[in-house]
């Protein structure tokens, strides 16, 4: 199984407050990479896995993860989370943006969205 990269999930209360945040974080060196309203990705331009999501909801599940990772095989992880028992918070979904996720409880009660990017034209 191979990791592409973490990134924590921040949620927010408003949409000032994701501004505030890509100001501050910008003060940093991160650039905006995706804003779709509700969430802003920001990313290092020399290192463009090093990124923070900040939303102030979850458009598609239940609720906001504390953590996102990338995997290279989302329905093979998926296969082995259910198969251990884990709790799926959201079930595994294509989703319009082009990501193919599910959210699980890690022991420590953390939601995880887990996503592969699909290629063009994939699923």
């Amino acid at each position: 199984m191979s990791i592409r990269r973490i990134m924590p999930d921040i949620h927010v209360e408003s949409g000032e407050a994701l501004t505030a945040s890509r100001a501050f974080y910008g003060l940093l060196g991160f650039e905006e990479v995706m804003d779709m309203g509700w969430v802003v990705t920001l990313a290092s331009p020399a290192n463009p896995t090093a990124q923070i999501s900040f939303l102030t909801e979850e458009r598609t599940a239940p609720v906001v993860p504390d953590l996102s990772v990338e995997v290279e095989d989302v329905d093979a992880v998926y296969a082995q989370v259910v198969a251990s028992g884990a709790e799926v918070v959201r079930e595994l979904r294509d989703e319009e943006w082009g990501v193919r996720r599910f959210f699980v409880r890690d022991p420590n009660g953390r939601v995880v969205n887990v996503l592969t990017h699909r290629a063009a034209g994939g699923r």
